[in-house]
């Protein structure tokens, strides 16, 4: 266990994420100055603060940062700085992404494009202000630039992007946090949840009439639970009710090689979308049966090969490094194979520990596996990616990610996932319809407010109108 012990509860957030970047899958509590909470044989980490500077001690080792007092931003700086050098001098660590806890690294590369910064001034503030590794800071200012490029063809002003969510899978993975049921046992609730779903999505195109929609992305869960007749309709209903003239990408991540028939990817087809997901996670067969991924290897190389044989030209793959046991060599051994397939893009992810996972909350039956991820890893996947000429375009982190690494997104020219980016860098307001889904509303003045929808299906279904008052107030 590590106490942190504060004298001023602010930055608790970001405290907590990089003390546990440093200490993986330890306890950490986070304490006011004087606290008797127990614990008398843990590690402490103390920060005292003072008019203009911060103090860290931890386990003998203290370092001193000075700030701005009317700055907040300042003043968060100087304290992950502190401690990051106390930690890193204790553990022999140097993370990545040094005391960078934020999601989007990119978006700090983008703003100091923004700004009109050159190269090696962009680097140099990454790397001064956030200790961030030179390759790592390279990488967030190349997808920076990539990004800057590609968001270019939007209108932020009159545009915006639909992001509809389908929470049912075939079965909960390993790792999942998101919104998703079992579709056996909801199978029954599936056209009620449409007819609340074609509701919400009604109301956003009657609100958005005058906007232009550059953007749709169904995700979930597993859109491809629906069965084709359900498909059908709901892309209809997108099809009848929304001007599809303005939008550049229509995305349906089909995600699980088991939920897809030639069938639904018939119905998929009649429709204008022009990108899908078909998501592997990793070629290694016994990994797939530990993280509950009921499909084989073959079901993914079969229906990636059904899916280019009815015309998908932009398909995308997702893997995740730092699955159980999994080795370099395993990660050597998916890239091959997911290179001999060539899609048009590629999205990697390091393994994170969602606190709602079942690997986290029934951590006792997972403790014999090994999850590491290491830079090394990481970077073997941008050297086969490159080798099939996919290079990356978009970047974010998440709390908890094995070796504290980062999520890649790697496309061929004129494919990267436009989505993909707008959810990172927030340009523009996404609409997001659906059971645990977060619209998400940009203003002027980079004014970003958010609504969620209910997470649990049947309150989602019974509380429709409040979902959809919800946007009416954020957006009026």
């Amino acid at each position: 266990m590590i106490r942190i012990i504060t004298d001023k509860d602010i930055f608790e957030y970001d405290i907590r994420g990089l003390v546990g970047a440093f200490f993986r899958g330890e306890e950490l509590t986070y304490e006011a100055e004087g606290s008797t909470a127990s614990g008398d044989d843990a590690k402490r980490l103390l920060i005292n603060w003072h008019d203009k500077e911060v103090t860290v001690t931890f386990e003998g080792e203290s370092c001193v940062r000075s700030f701005d007092p009317e700055i907040r931003v300042s003043a968060k700086s100087a304290v992950k700085q502190a401690i990051y050098s106390c930690l890193s001098e204790y553990t022999g660590q140097k993370l990545p992404w040094g005391a960078l806890t934020g999601i989007r690294p990119t978006k700090l590369a983008m703003a100091d494009l923004e700004k009109g910064l050159d190269d090696e001034k962009i680097i140099f503030h990454m790397q001064d202000e956030y200790l961030v590794s030179p390759s790592k800071a390279a990488l967030a200012l190349d997808i920076a630039k990539r990004e800057k490029s590609l968001l270019s063809k939007l209108d932020y002003e009159n545009g915006y992007s639909l992001y509809i969510g389908i929470p049912f899978c075939p079965t909960t993975c390993l790792y999942c946090s998101f919104t998703s049921y079992p579709i056996r046992a909801y199978a029954m609730q599936v056209d009620r949840y449409l007819d609340c779903l074609e509701k919400e999505l009604l109301f956003t195109a009657n609100t958005f009439k005058e906007k232009k929609l550059n953007t749709i992305y169904v995700g979930g869960g597993t859109p491809t639970t629906l069965e084709p007749a359900q498909l059908d309709r709901l892309c209809g209903i997108i099809e009848r009710n929304f001007d599809l003239s303005g939008c550049l990408e229509f995305t349906i991540e089909a995600g699980r090689p088991d939920s897809i028939t030639k069938e639904k990817l018939e119905t998929i087809k009649r429709h204008p979308v022009d990108r899908i997901s078909i998501n592997p996670q990793t070629m290694k067969q016994k990994t797939l049966d530990i993280i509950g991924r009921h499909h084989t290897v073959e079901d993914t190389l079969n229906t990636y090969a059904l899916a280019r044989e009815m015309g998908f030209d932009n398909i995308n793959m997702d893997l995740i490094m730092g699955l159980p046991d999994e080795t370099i060599d395993d990660a050597k051994m998916t890239m091959e194979k997911v290179c001999e397939l060539r899609p048009d893009n590629l999205t990697v992810h390091s393994l994170a520990l969602k606190r709602t996972s079942r690997l986290n909350l029934e951590h006792e039956d997972y403790e014999k596996y090994r999850y590491e991820n290491t830079n090394a890893q990481m970077e073997l996947t941008a050297e086969y990616a490159a080798s099939i000429g996919l290079y990356p375009y978009y970047l974010y982190r998440q709390k908890n990610m094995a070796g504290n690494l980062e999520n890649v997104g790697y496309a061929a020219q004129g494919k990267a996932g436009l989505y993909n980016i707008l959810i990172m860098e927030e340009k523009q307001s996404i609409v997001a319809c659906g059971a645990g889904s977060i619209s998400k509303g940009v203003f002027a003045g980079n004014r970003i407010e958010r609504a969620e929808n209910v997470k649990n299906i049947e309150q989602y279904m019974d509380r429709i109108d409040e979902m959809i008052e919800r946007k009416r107030v954020l957006f009026s």
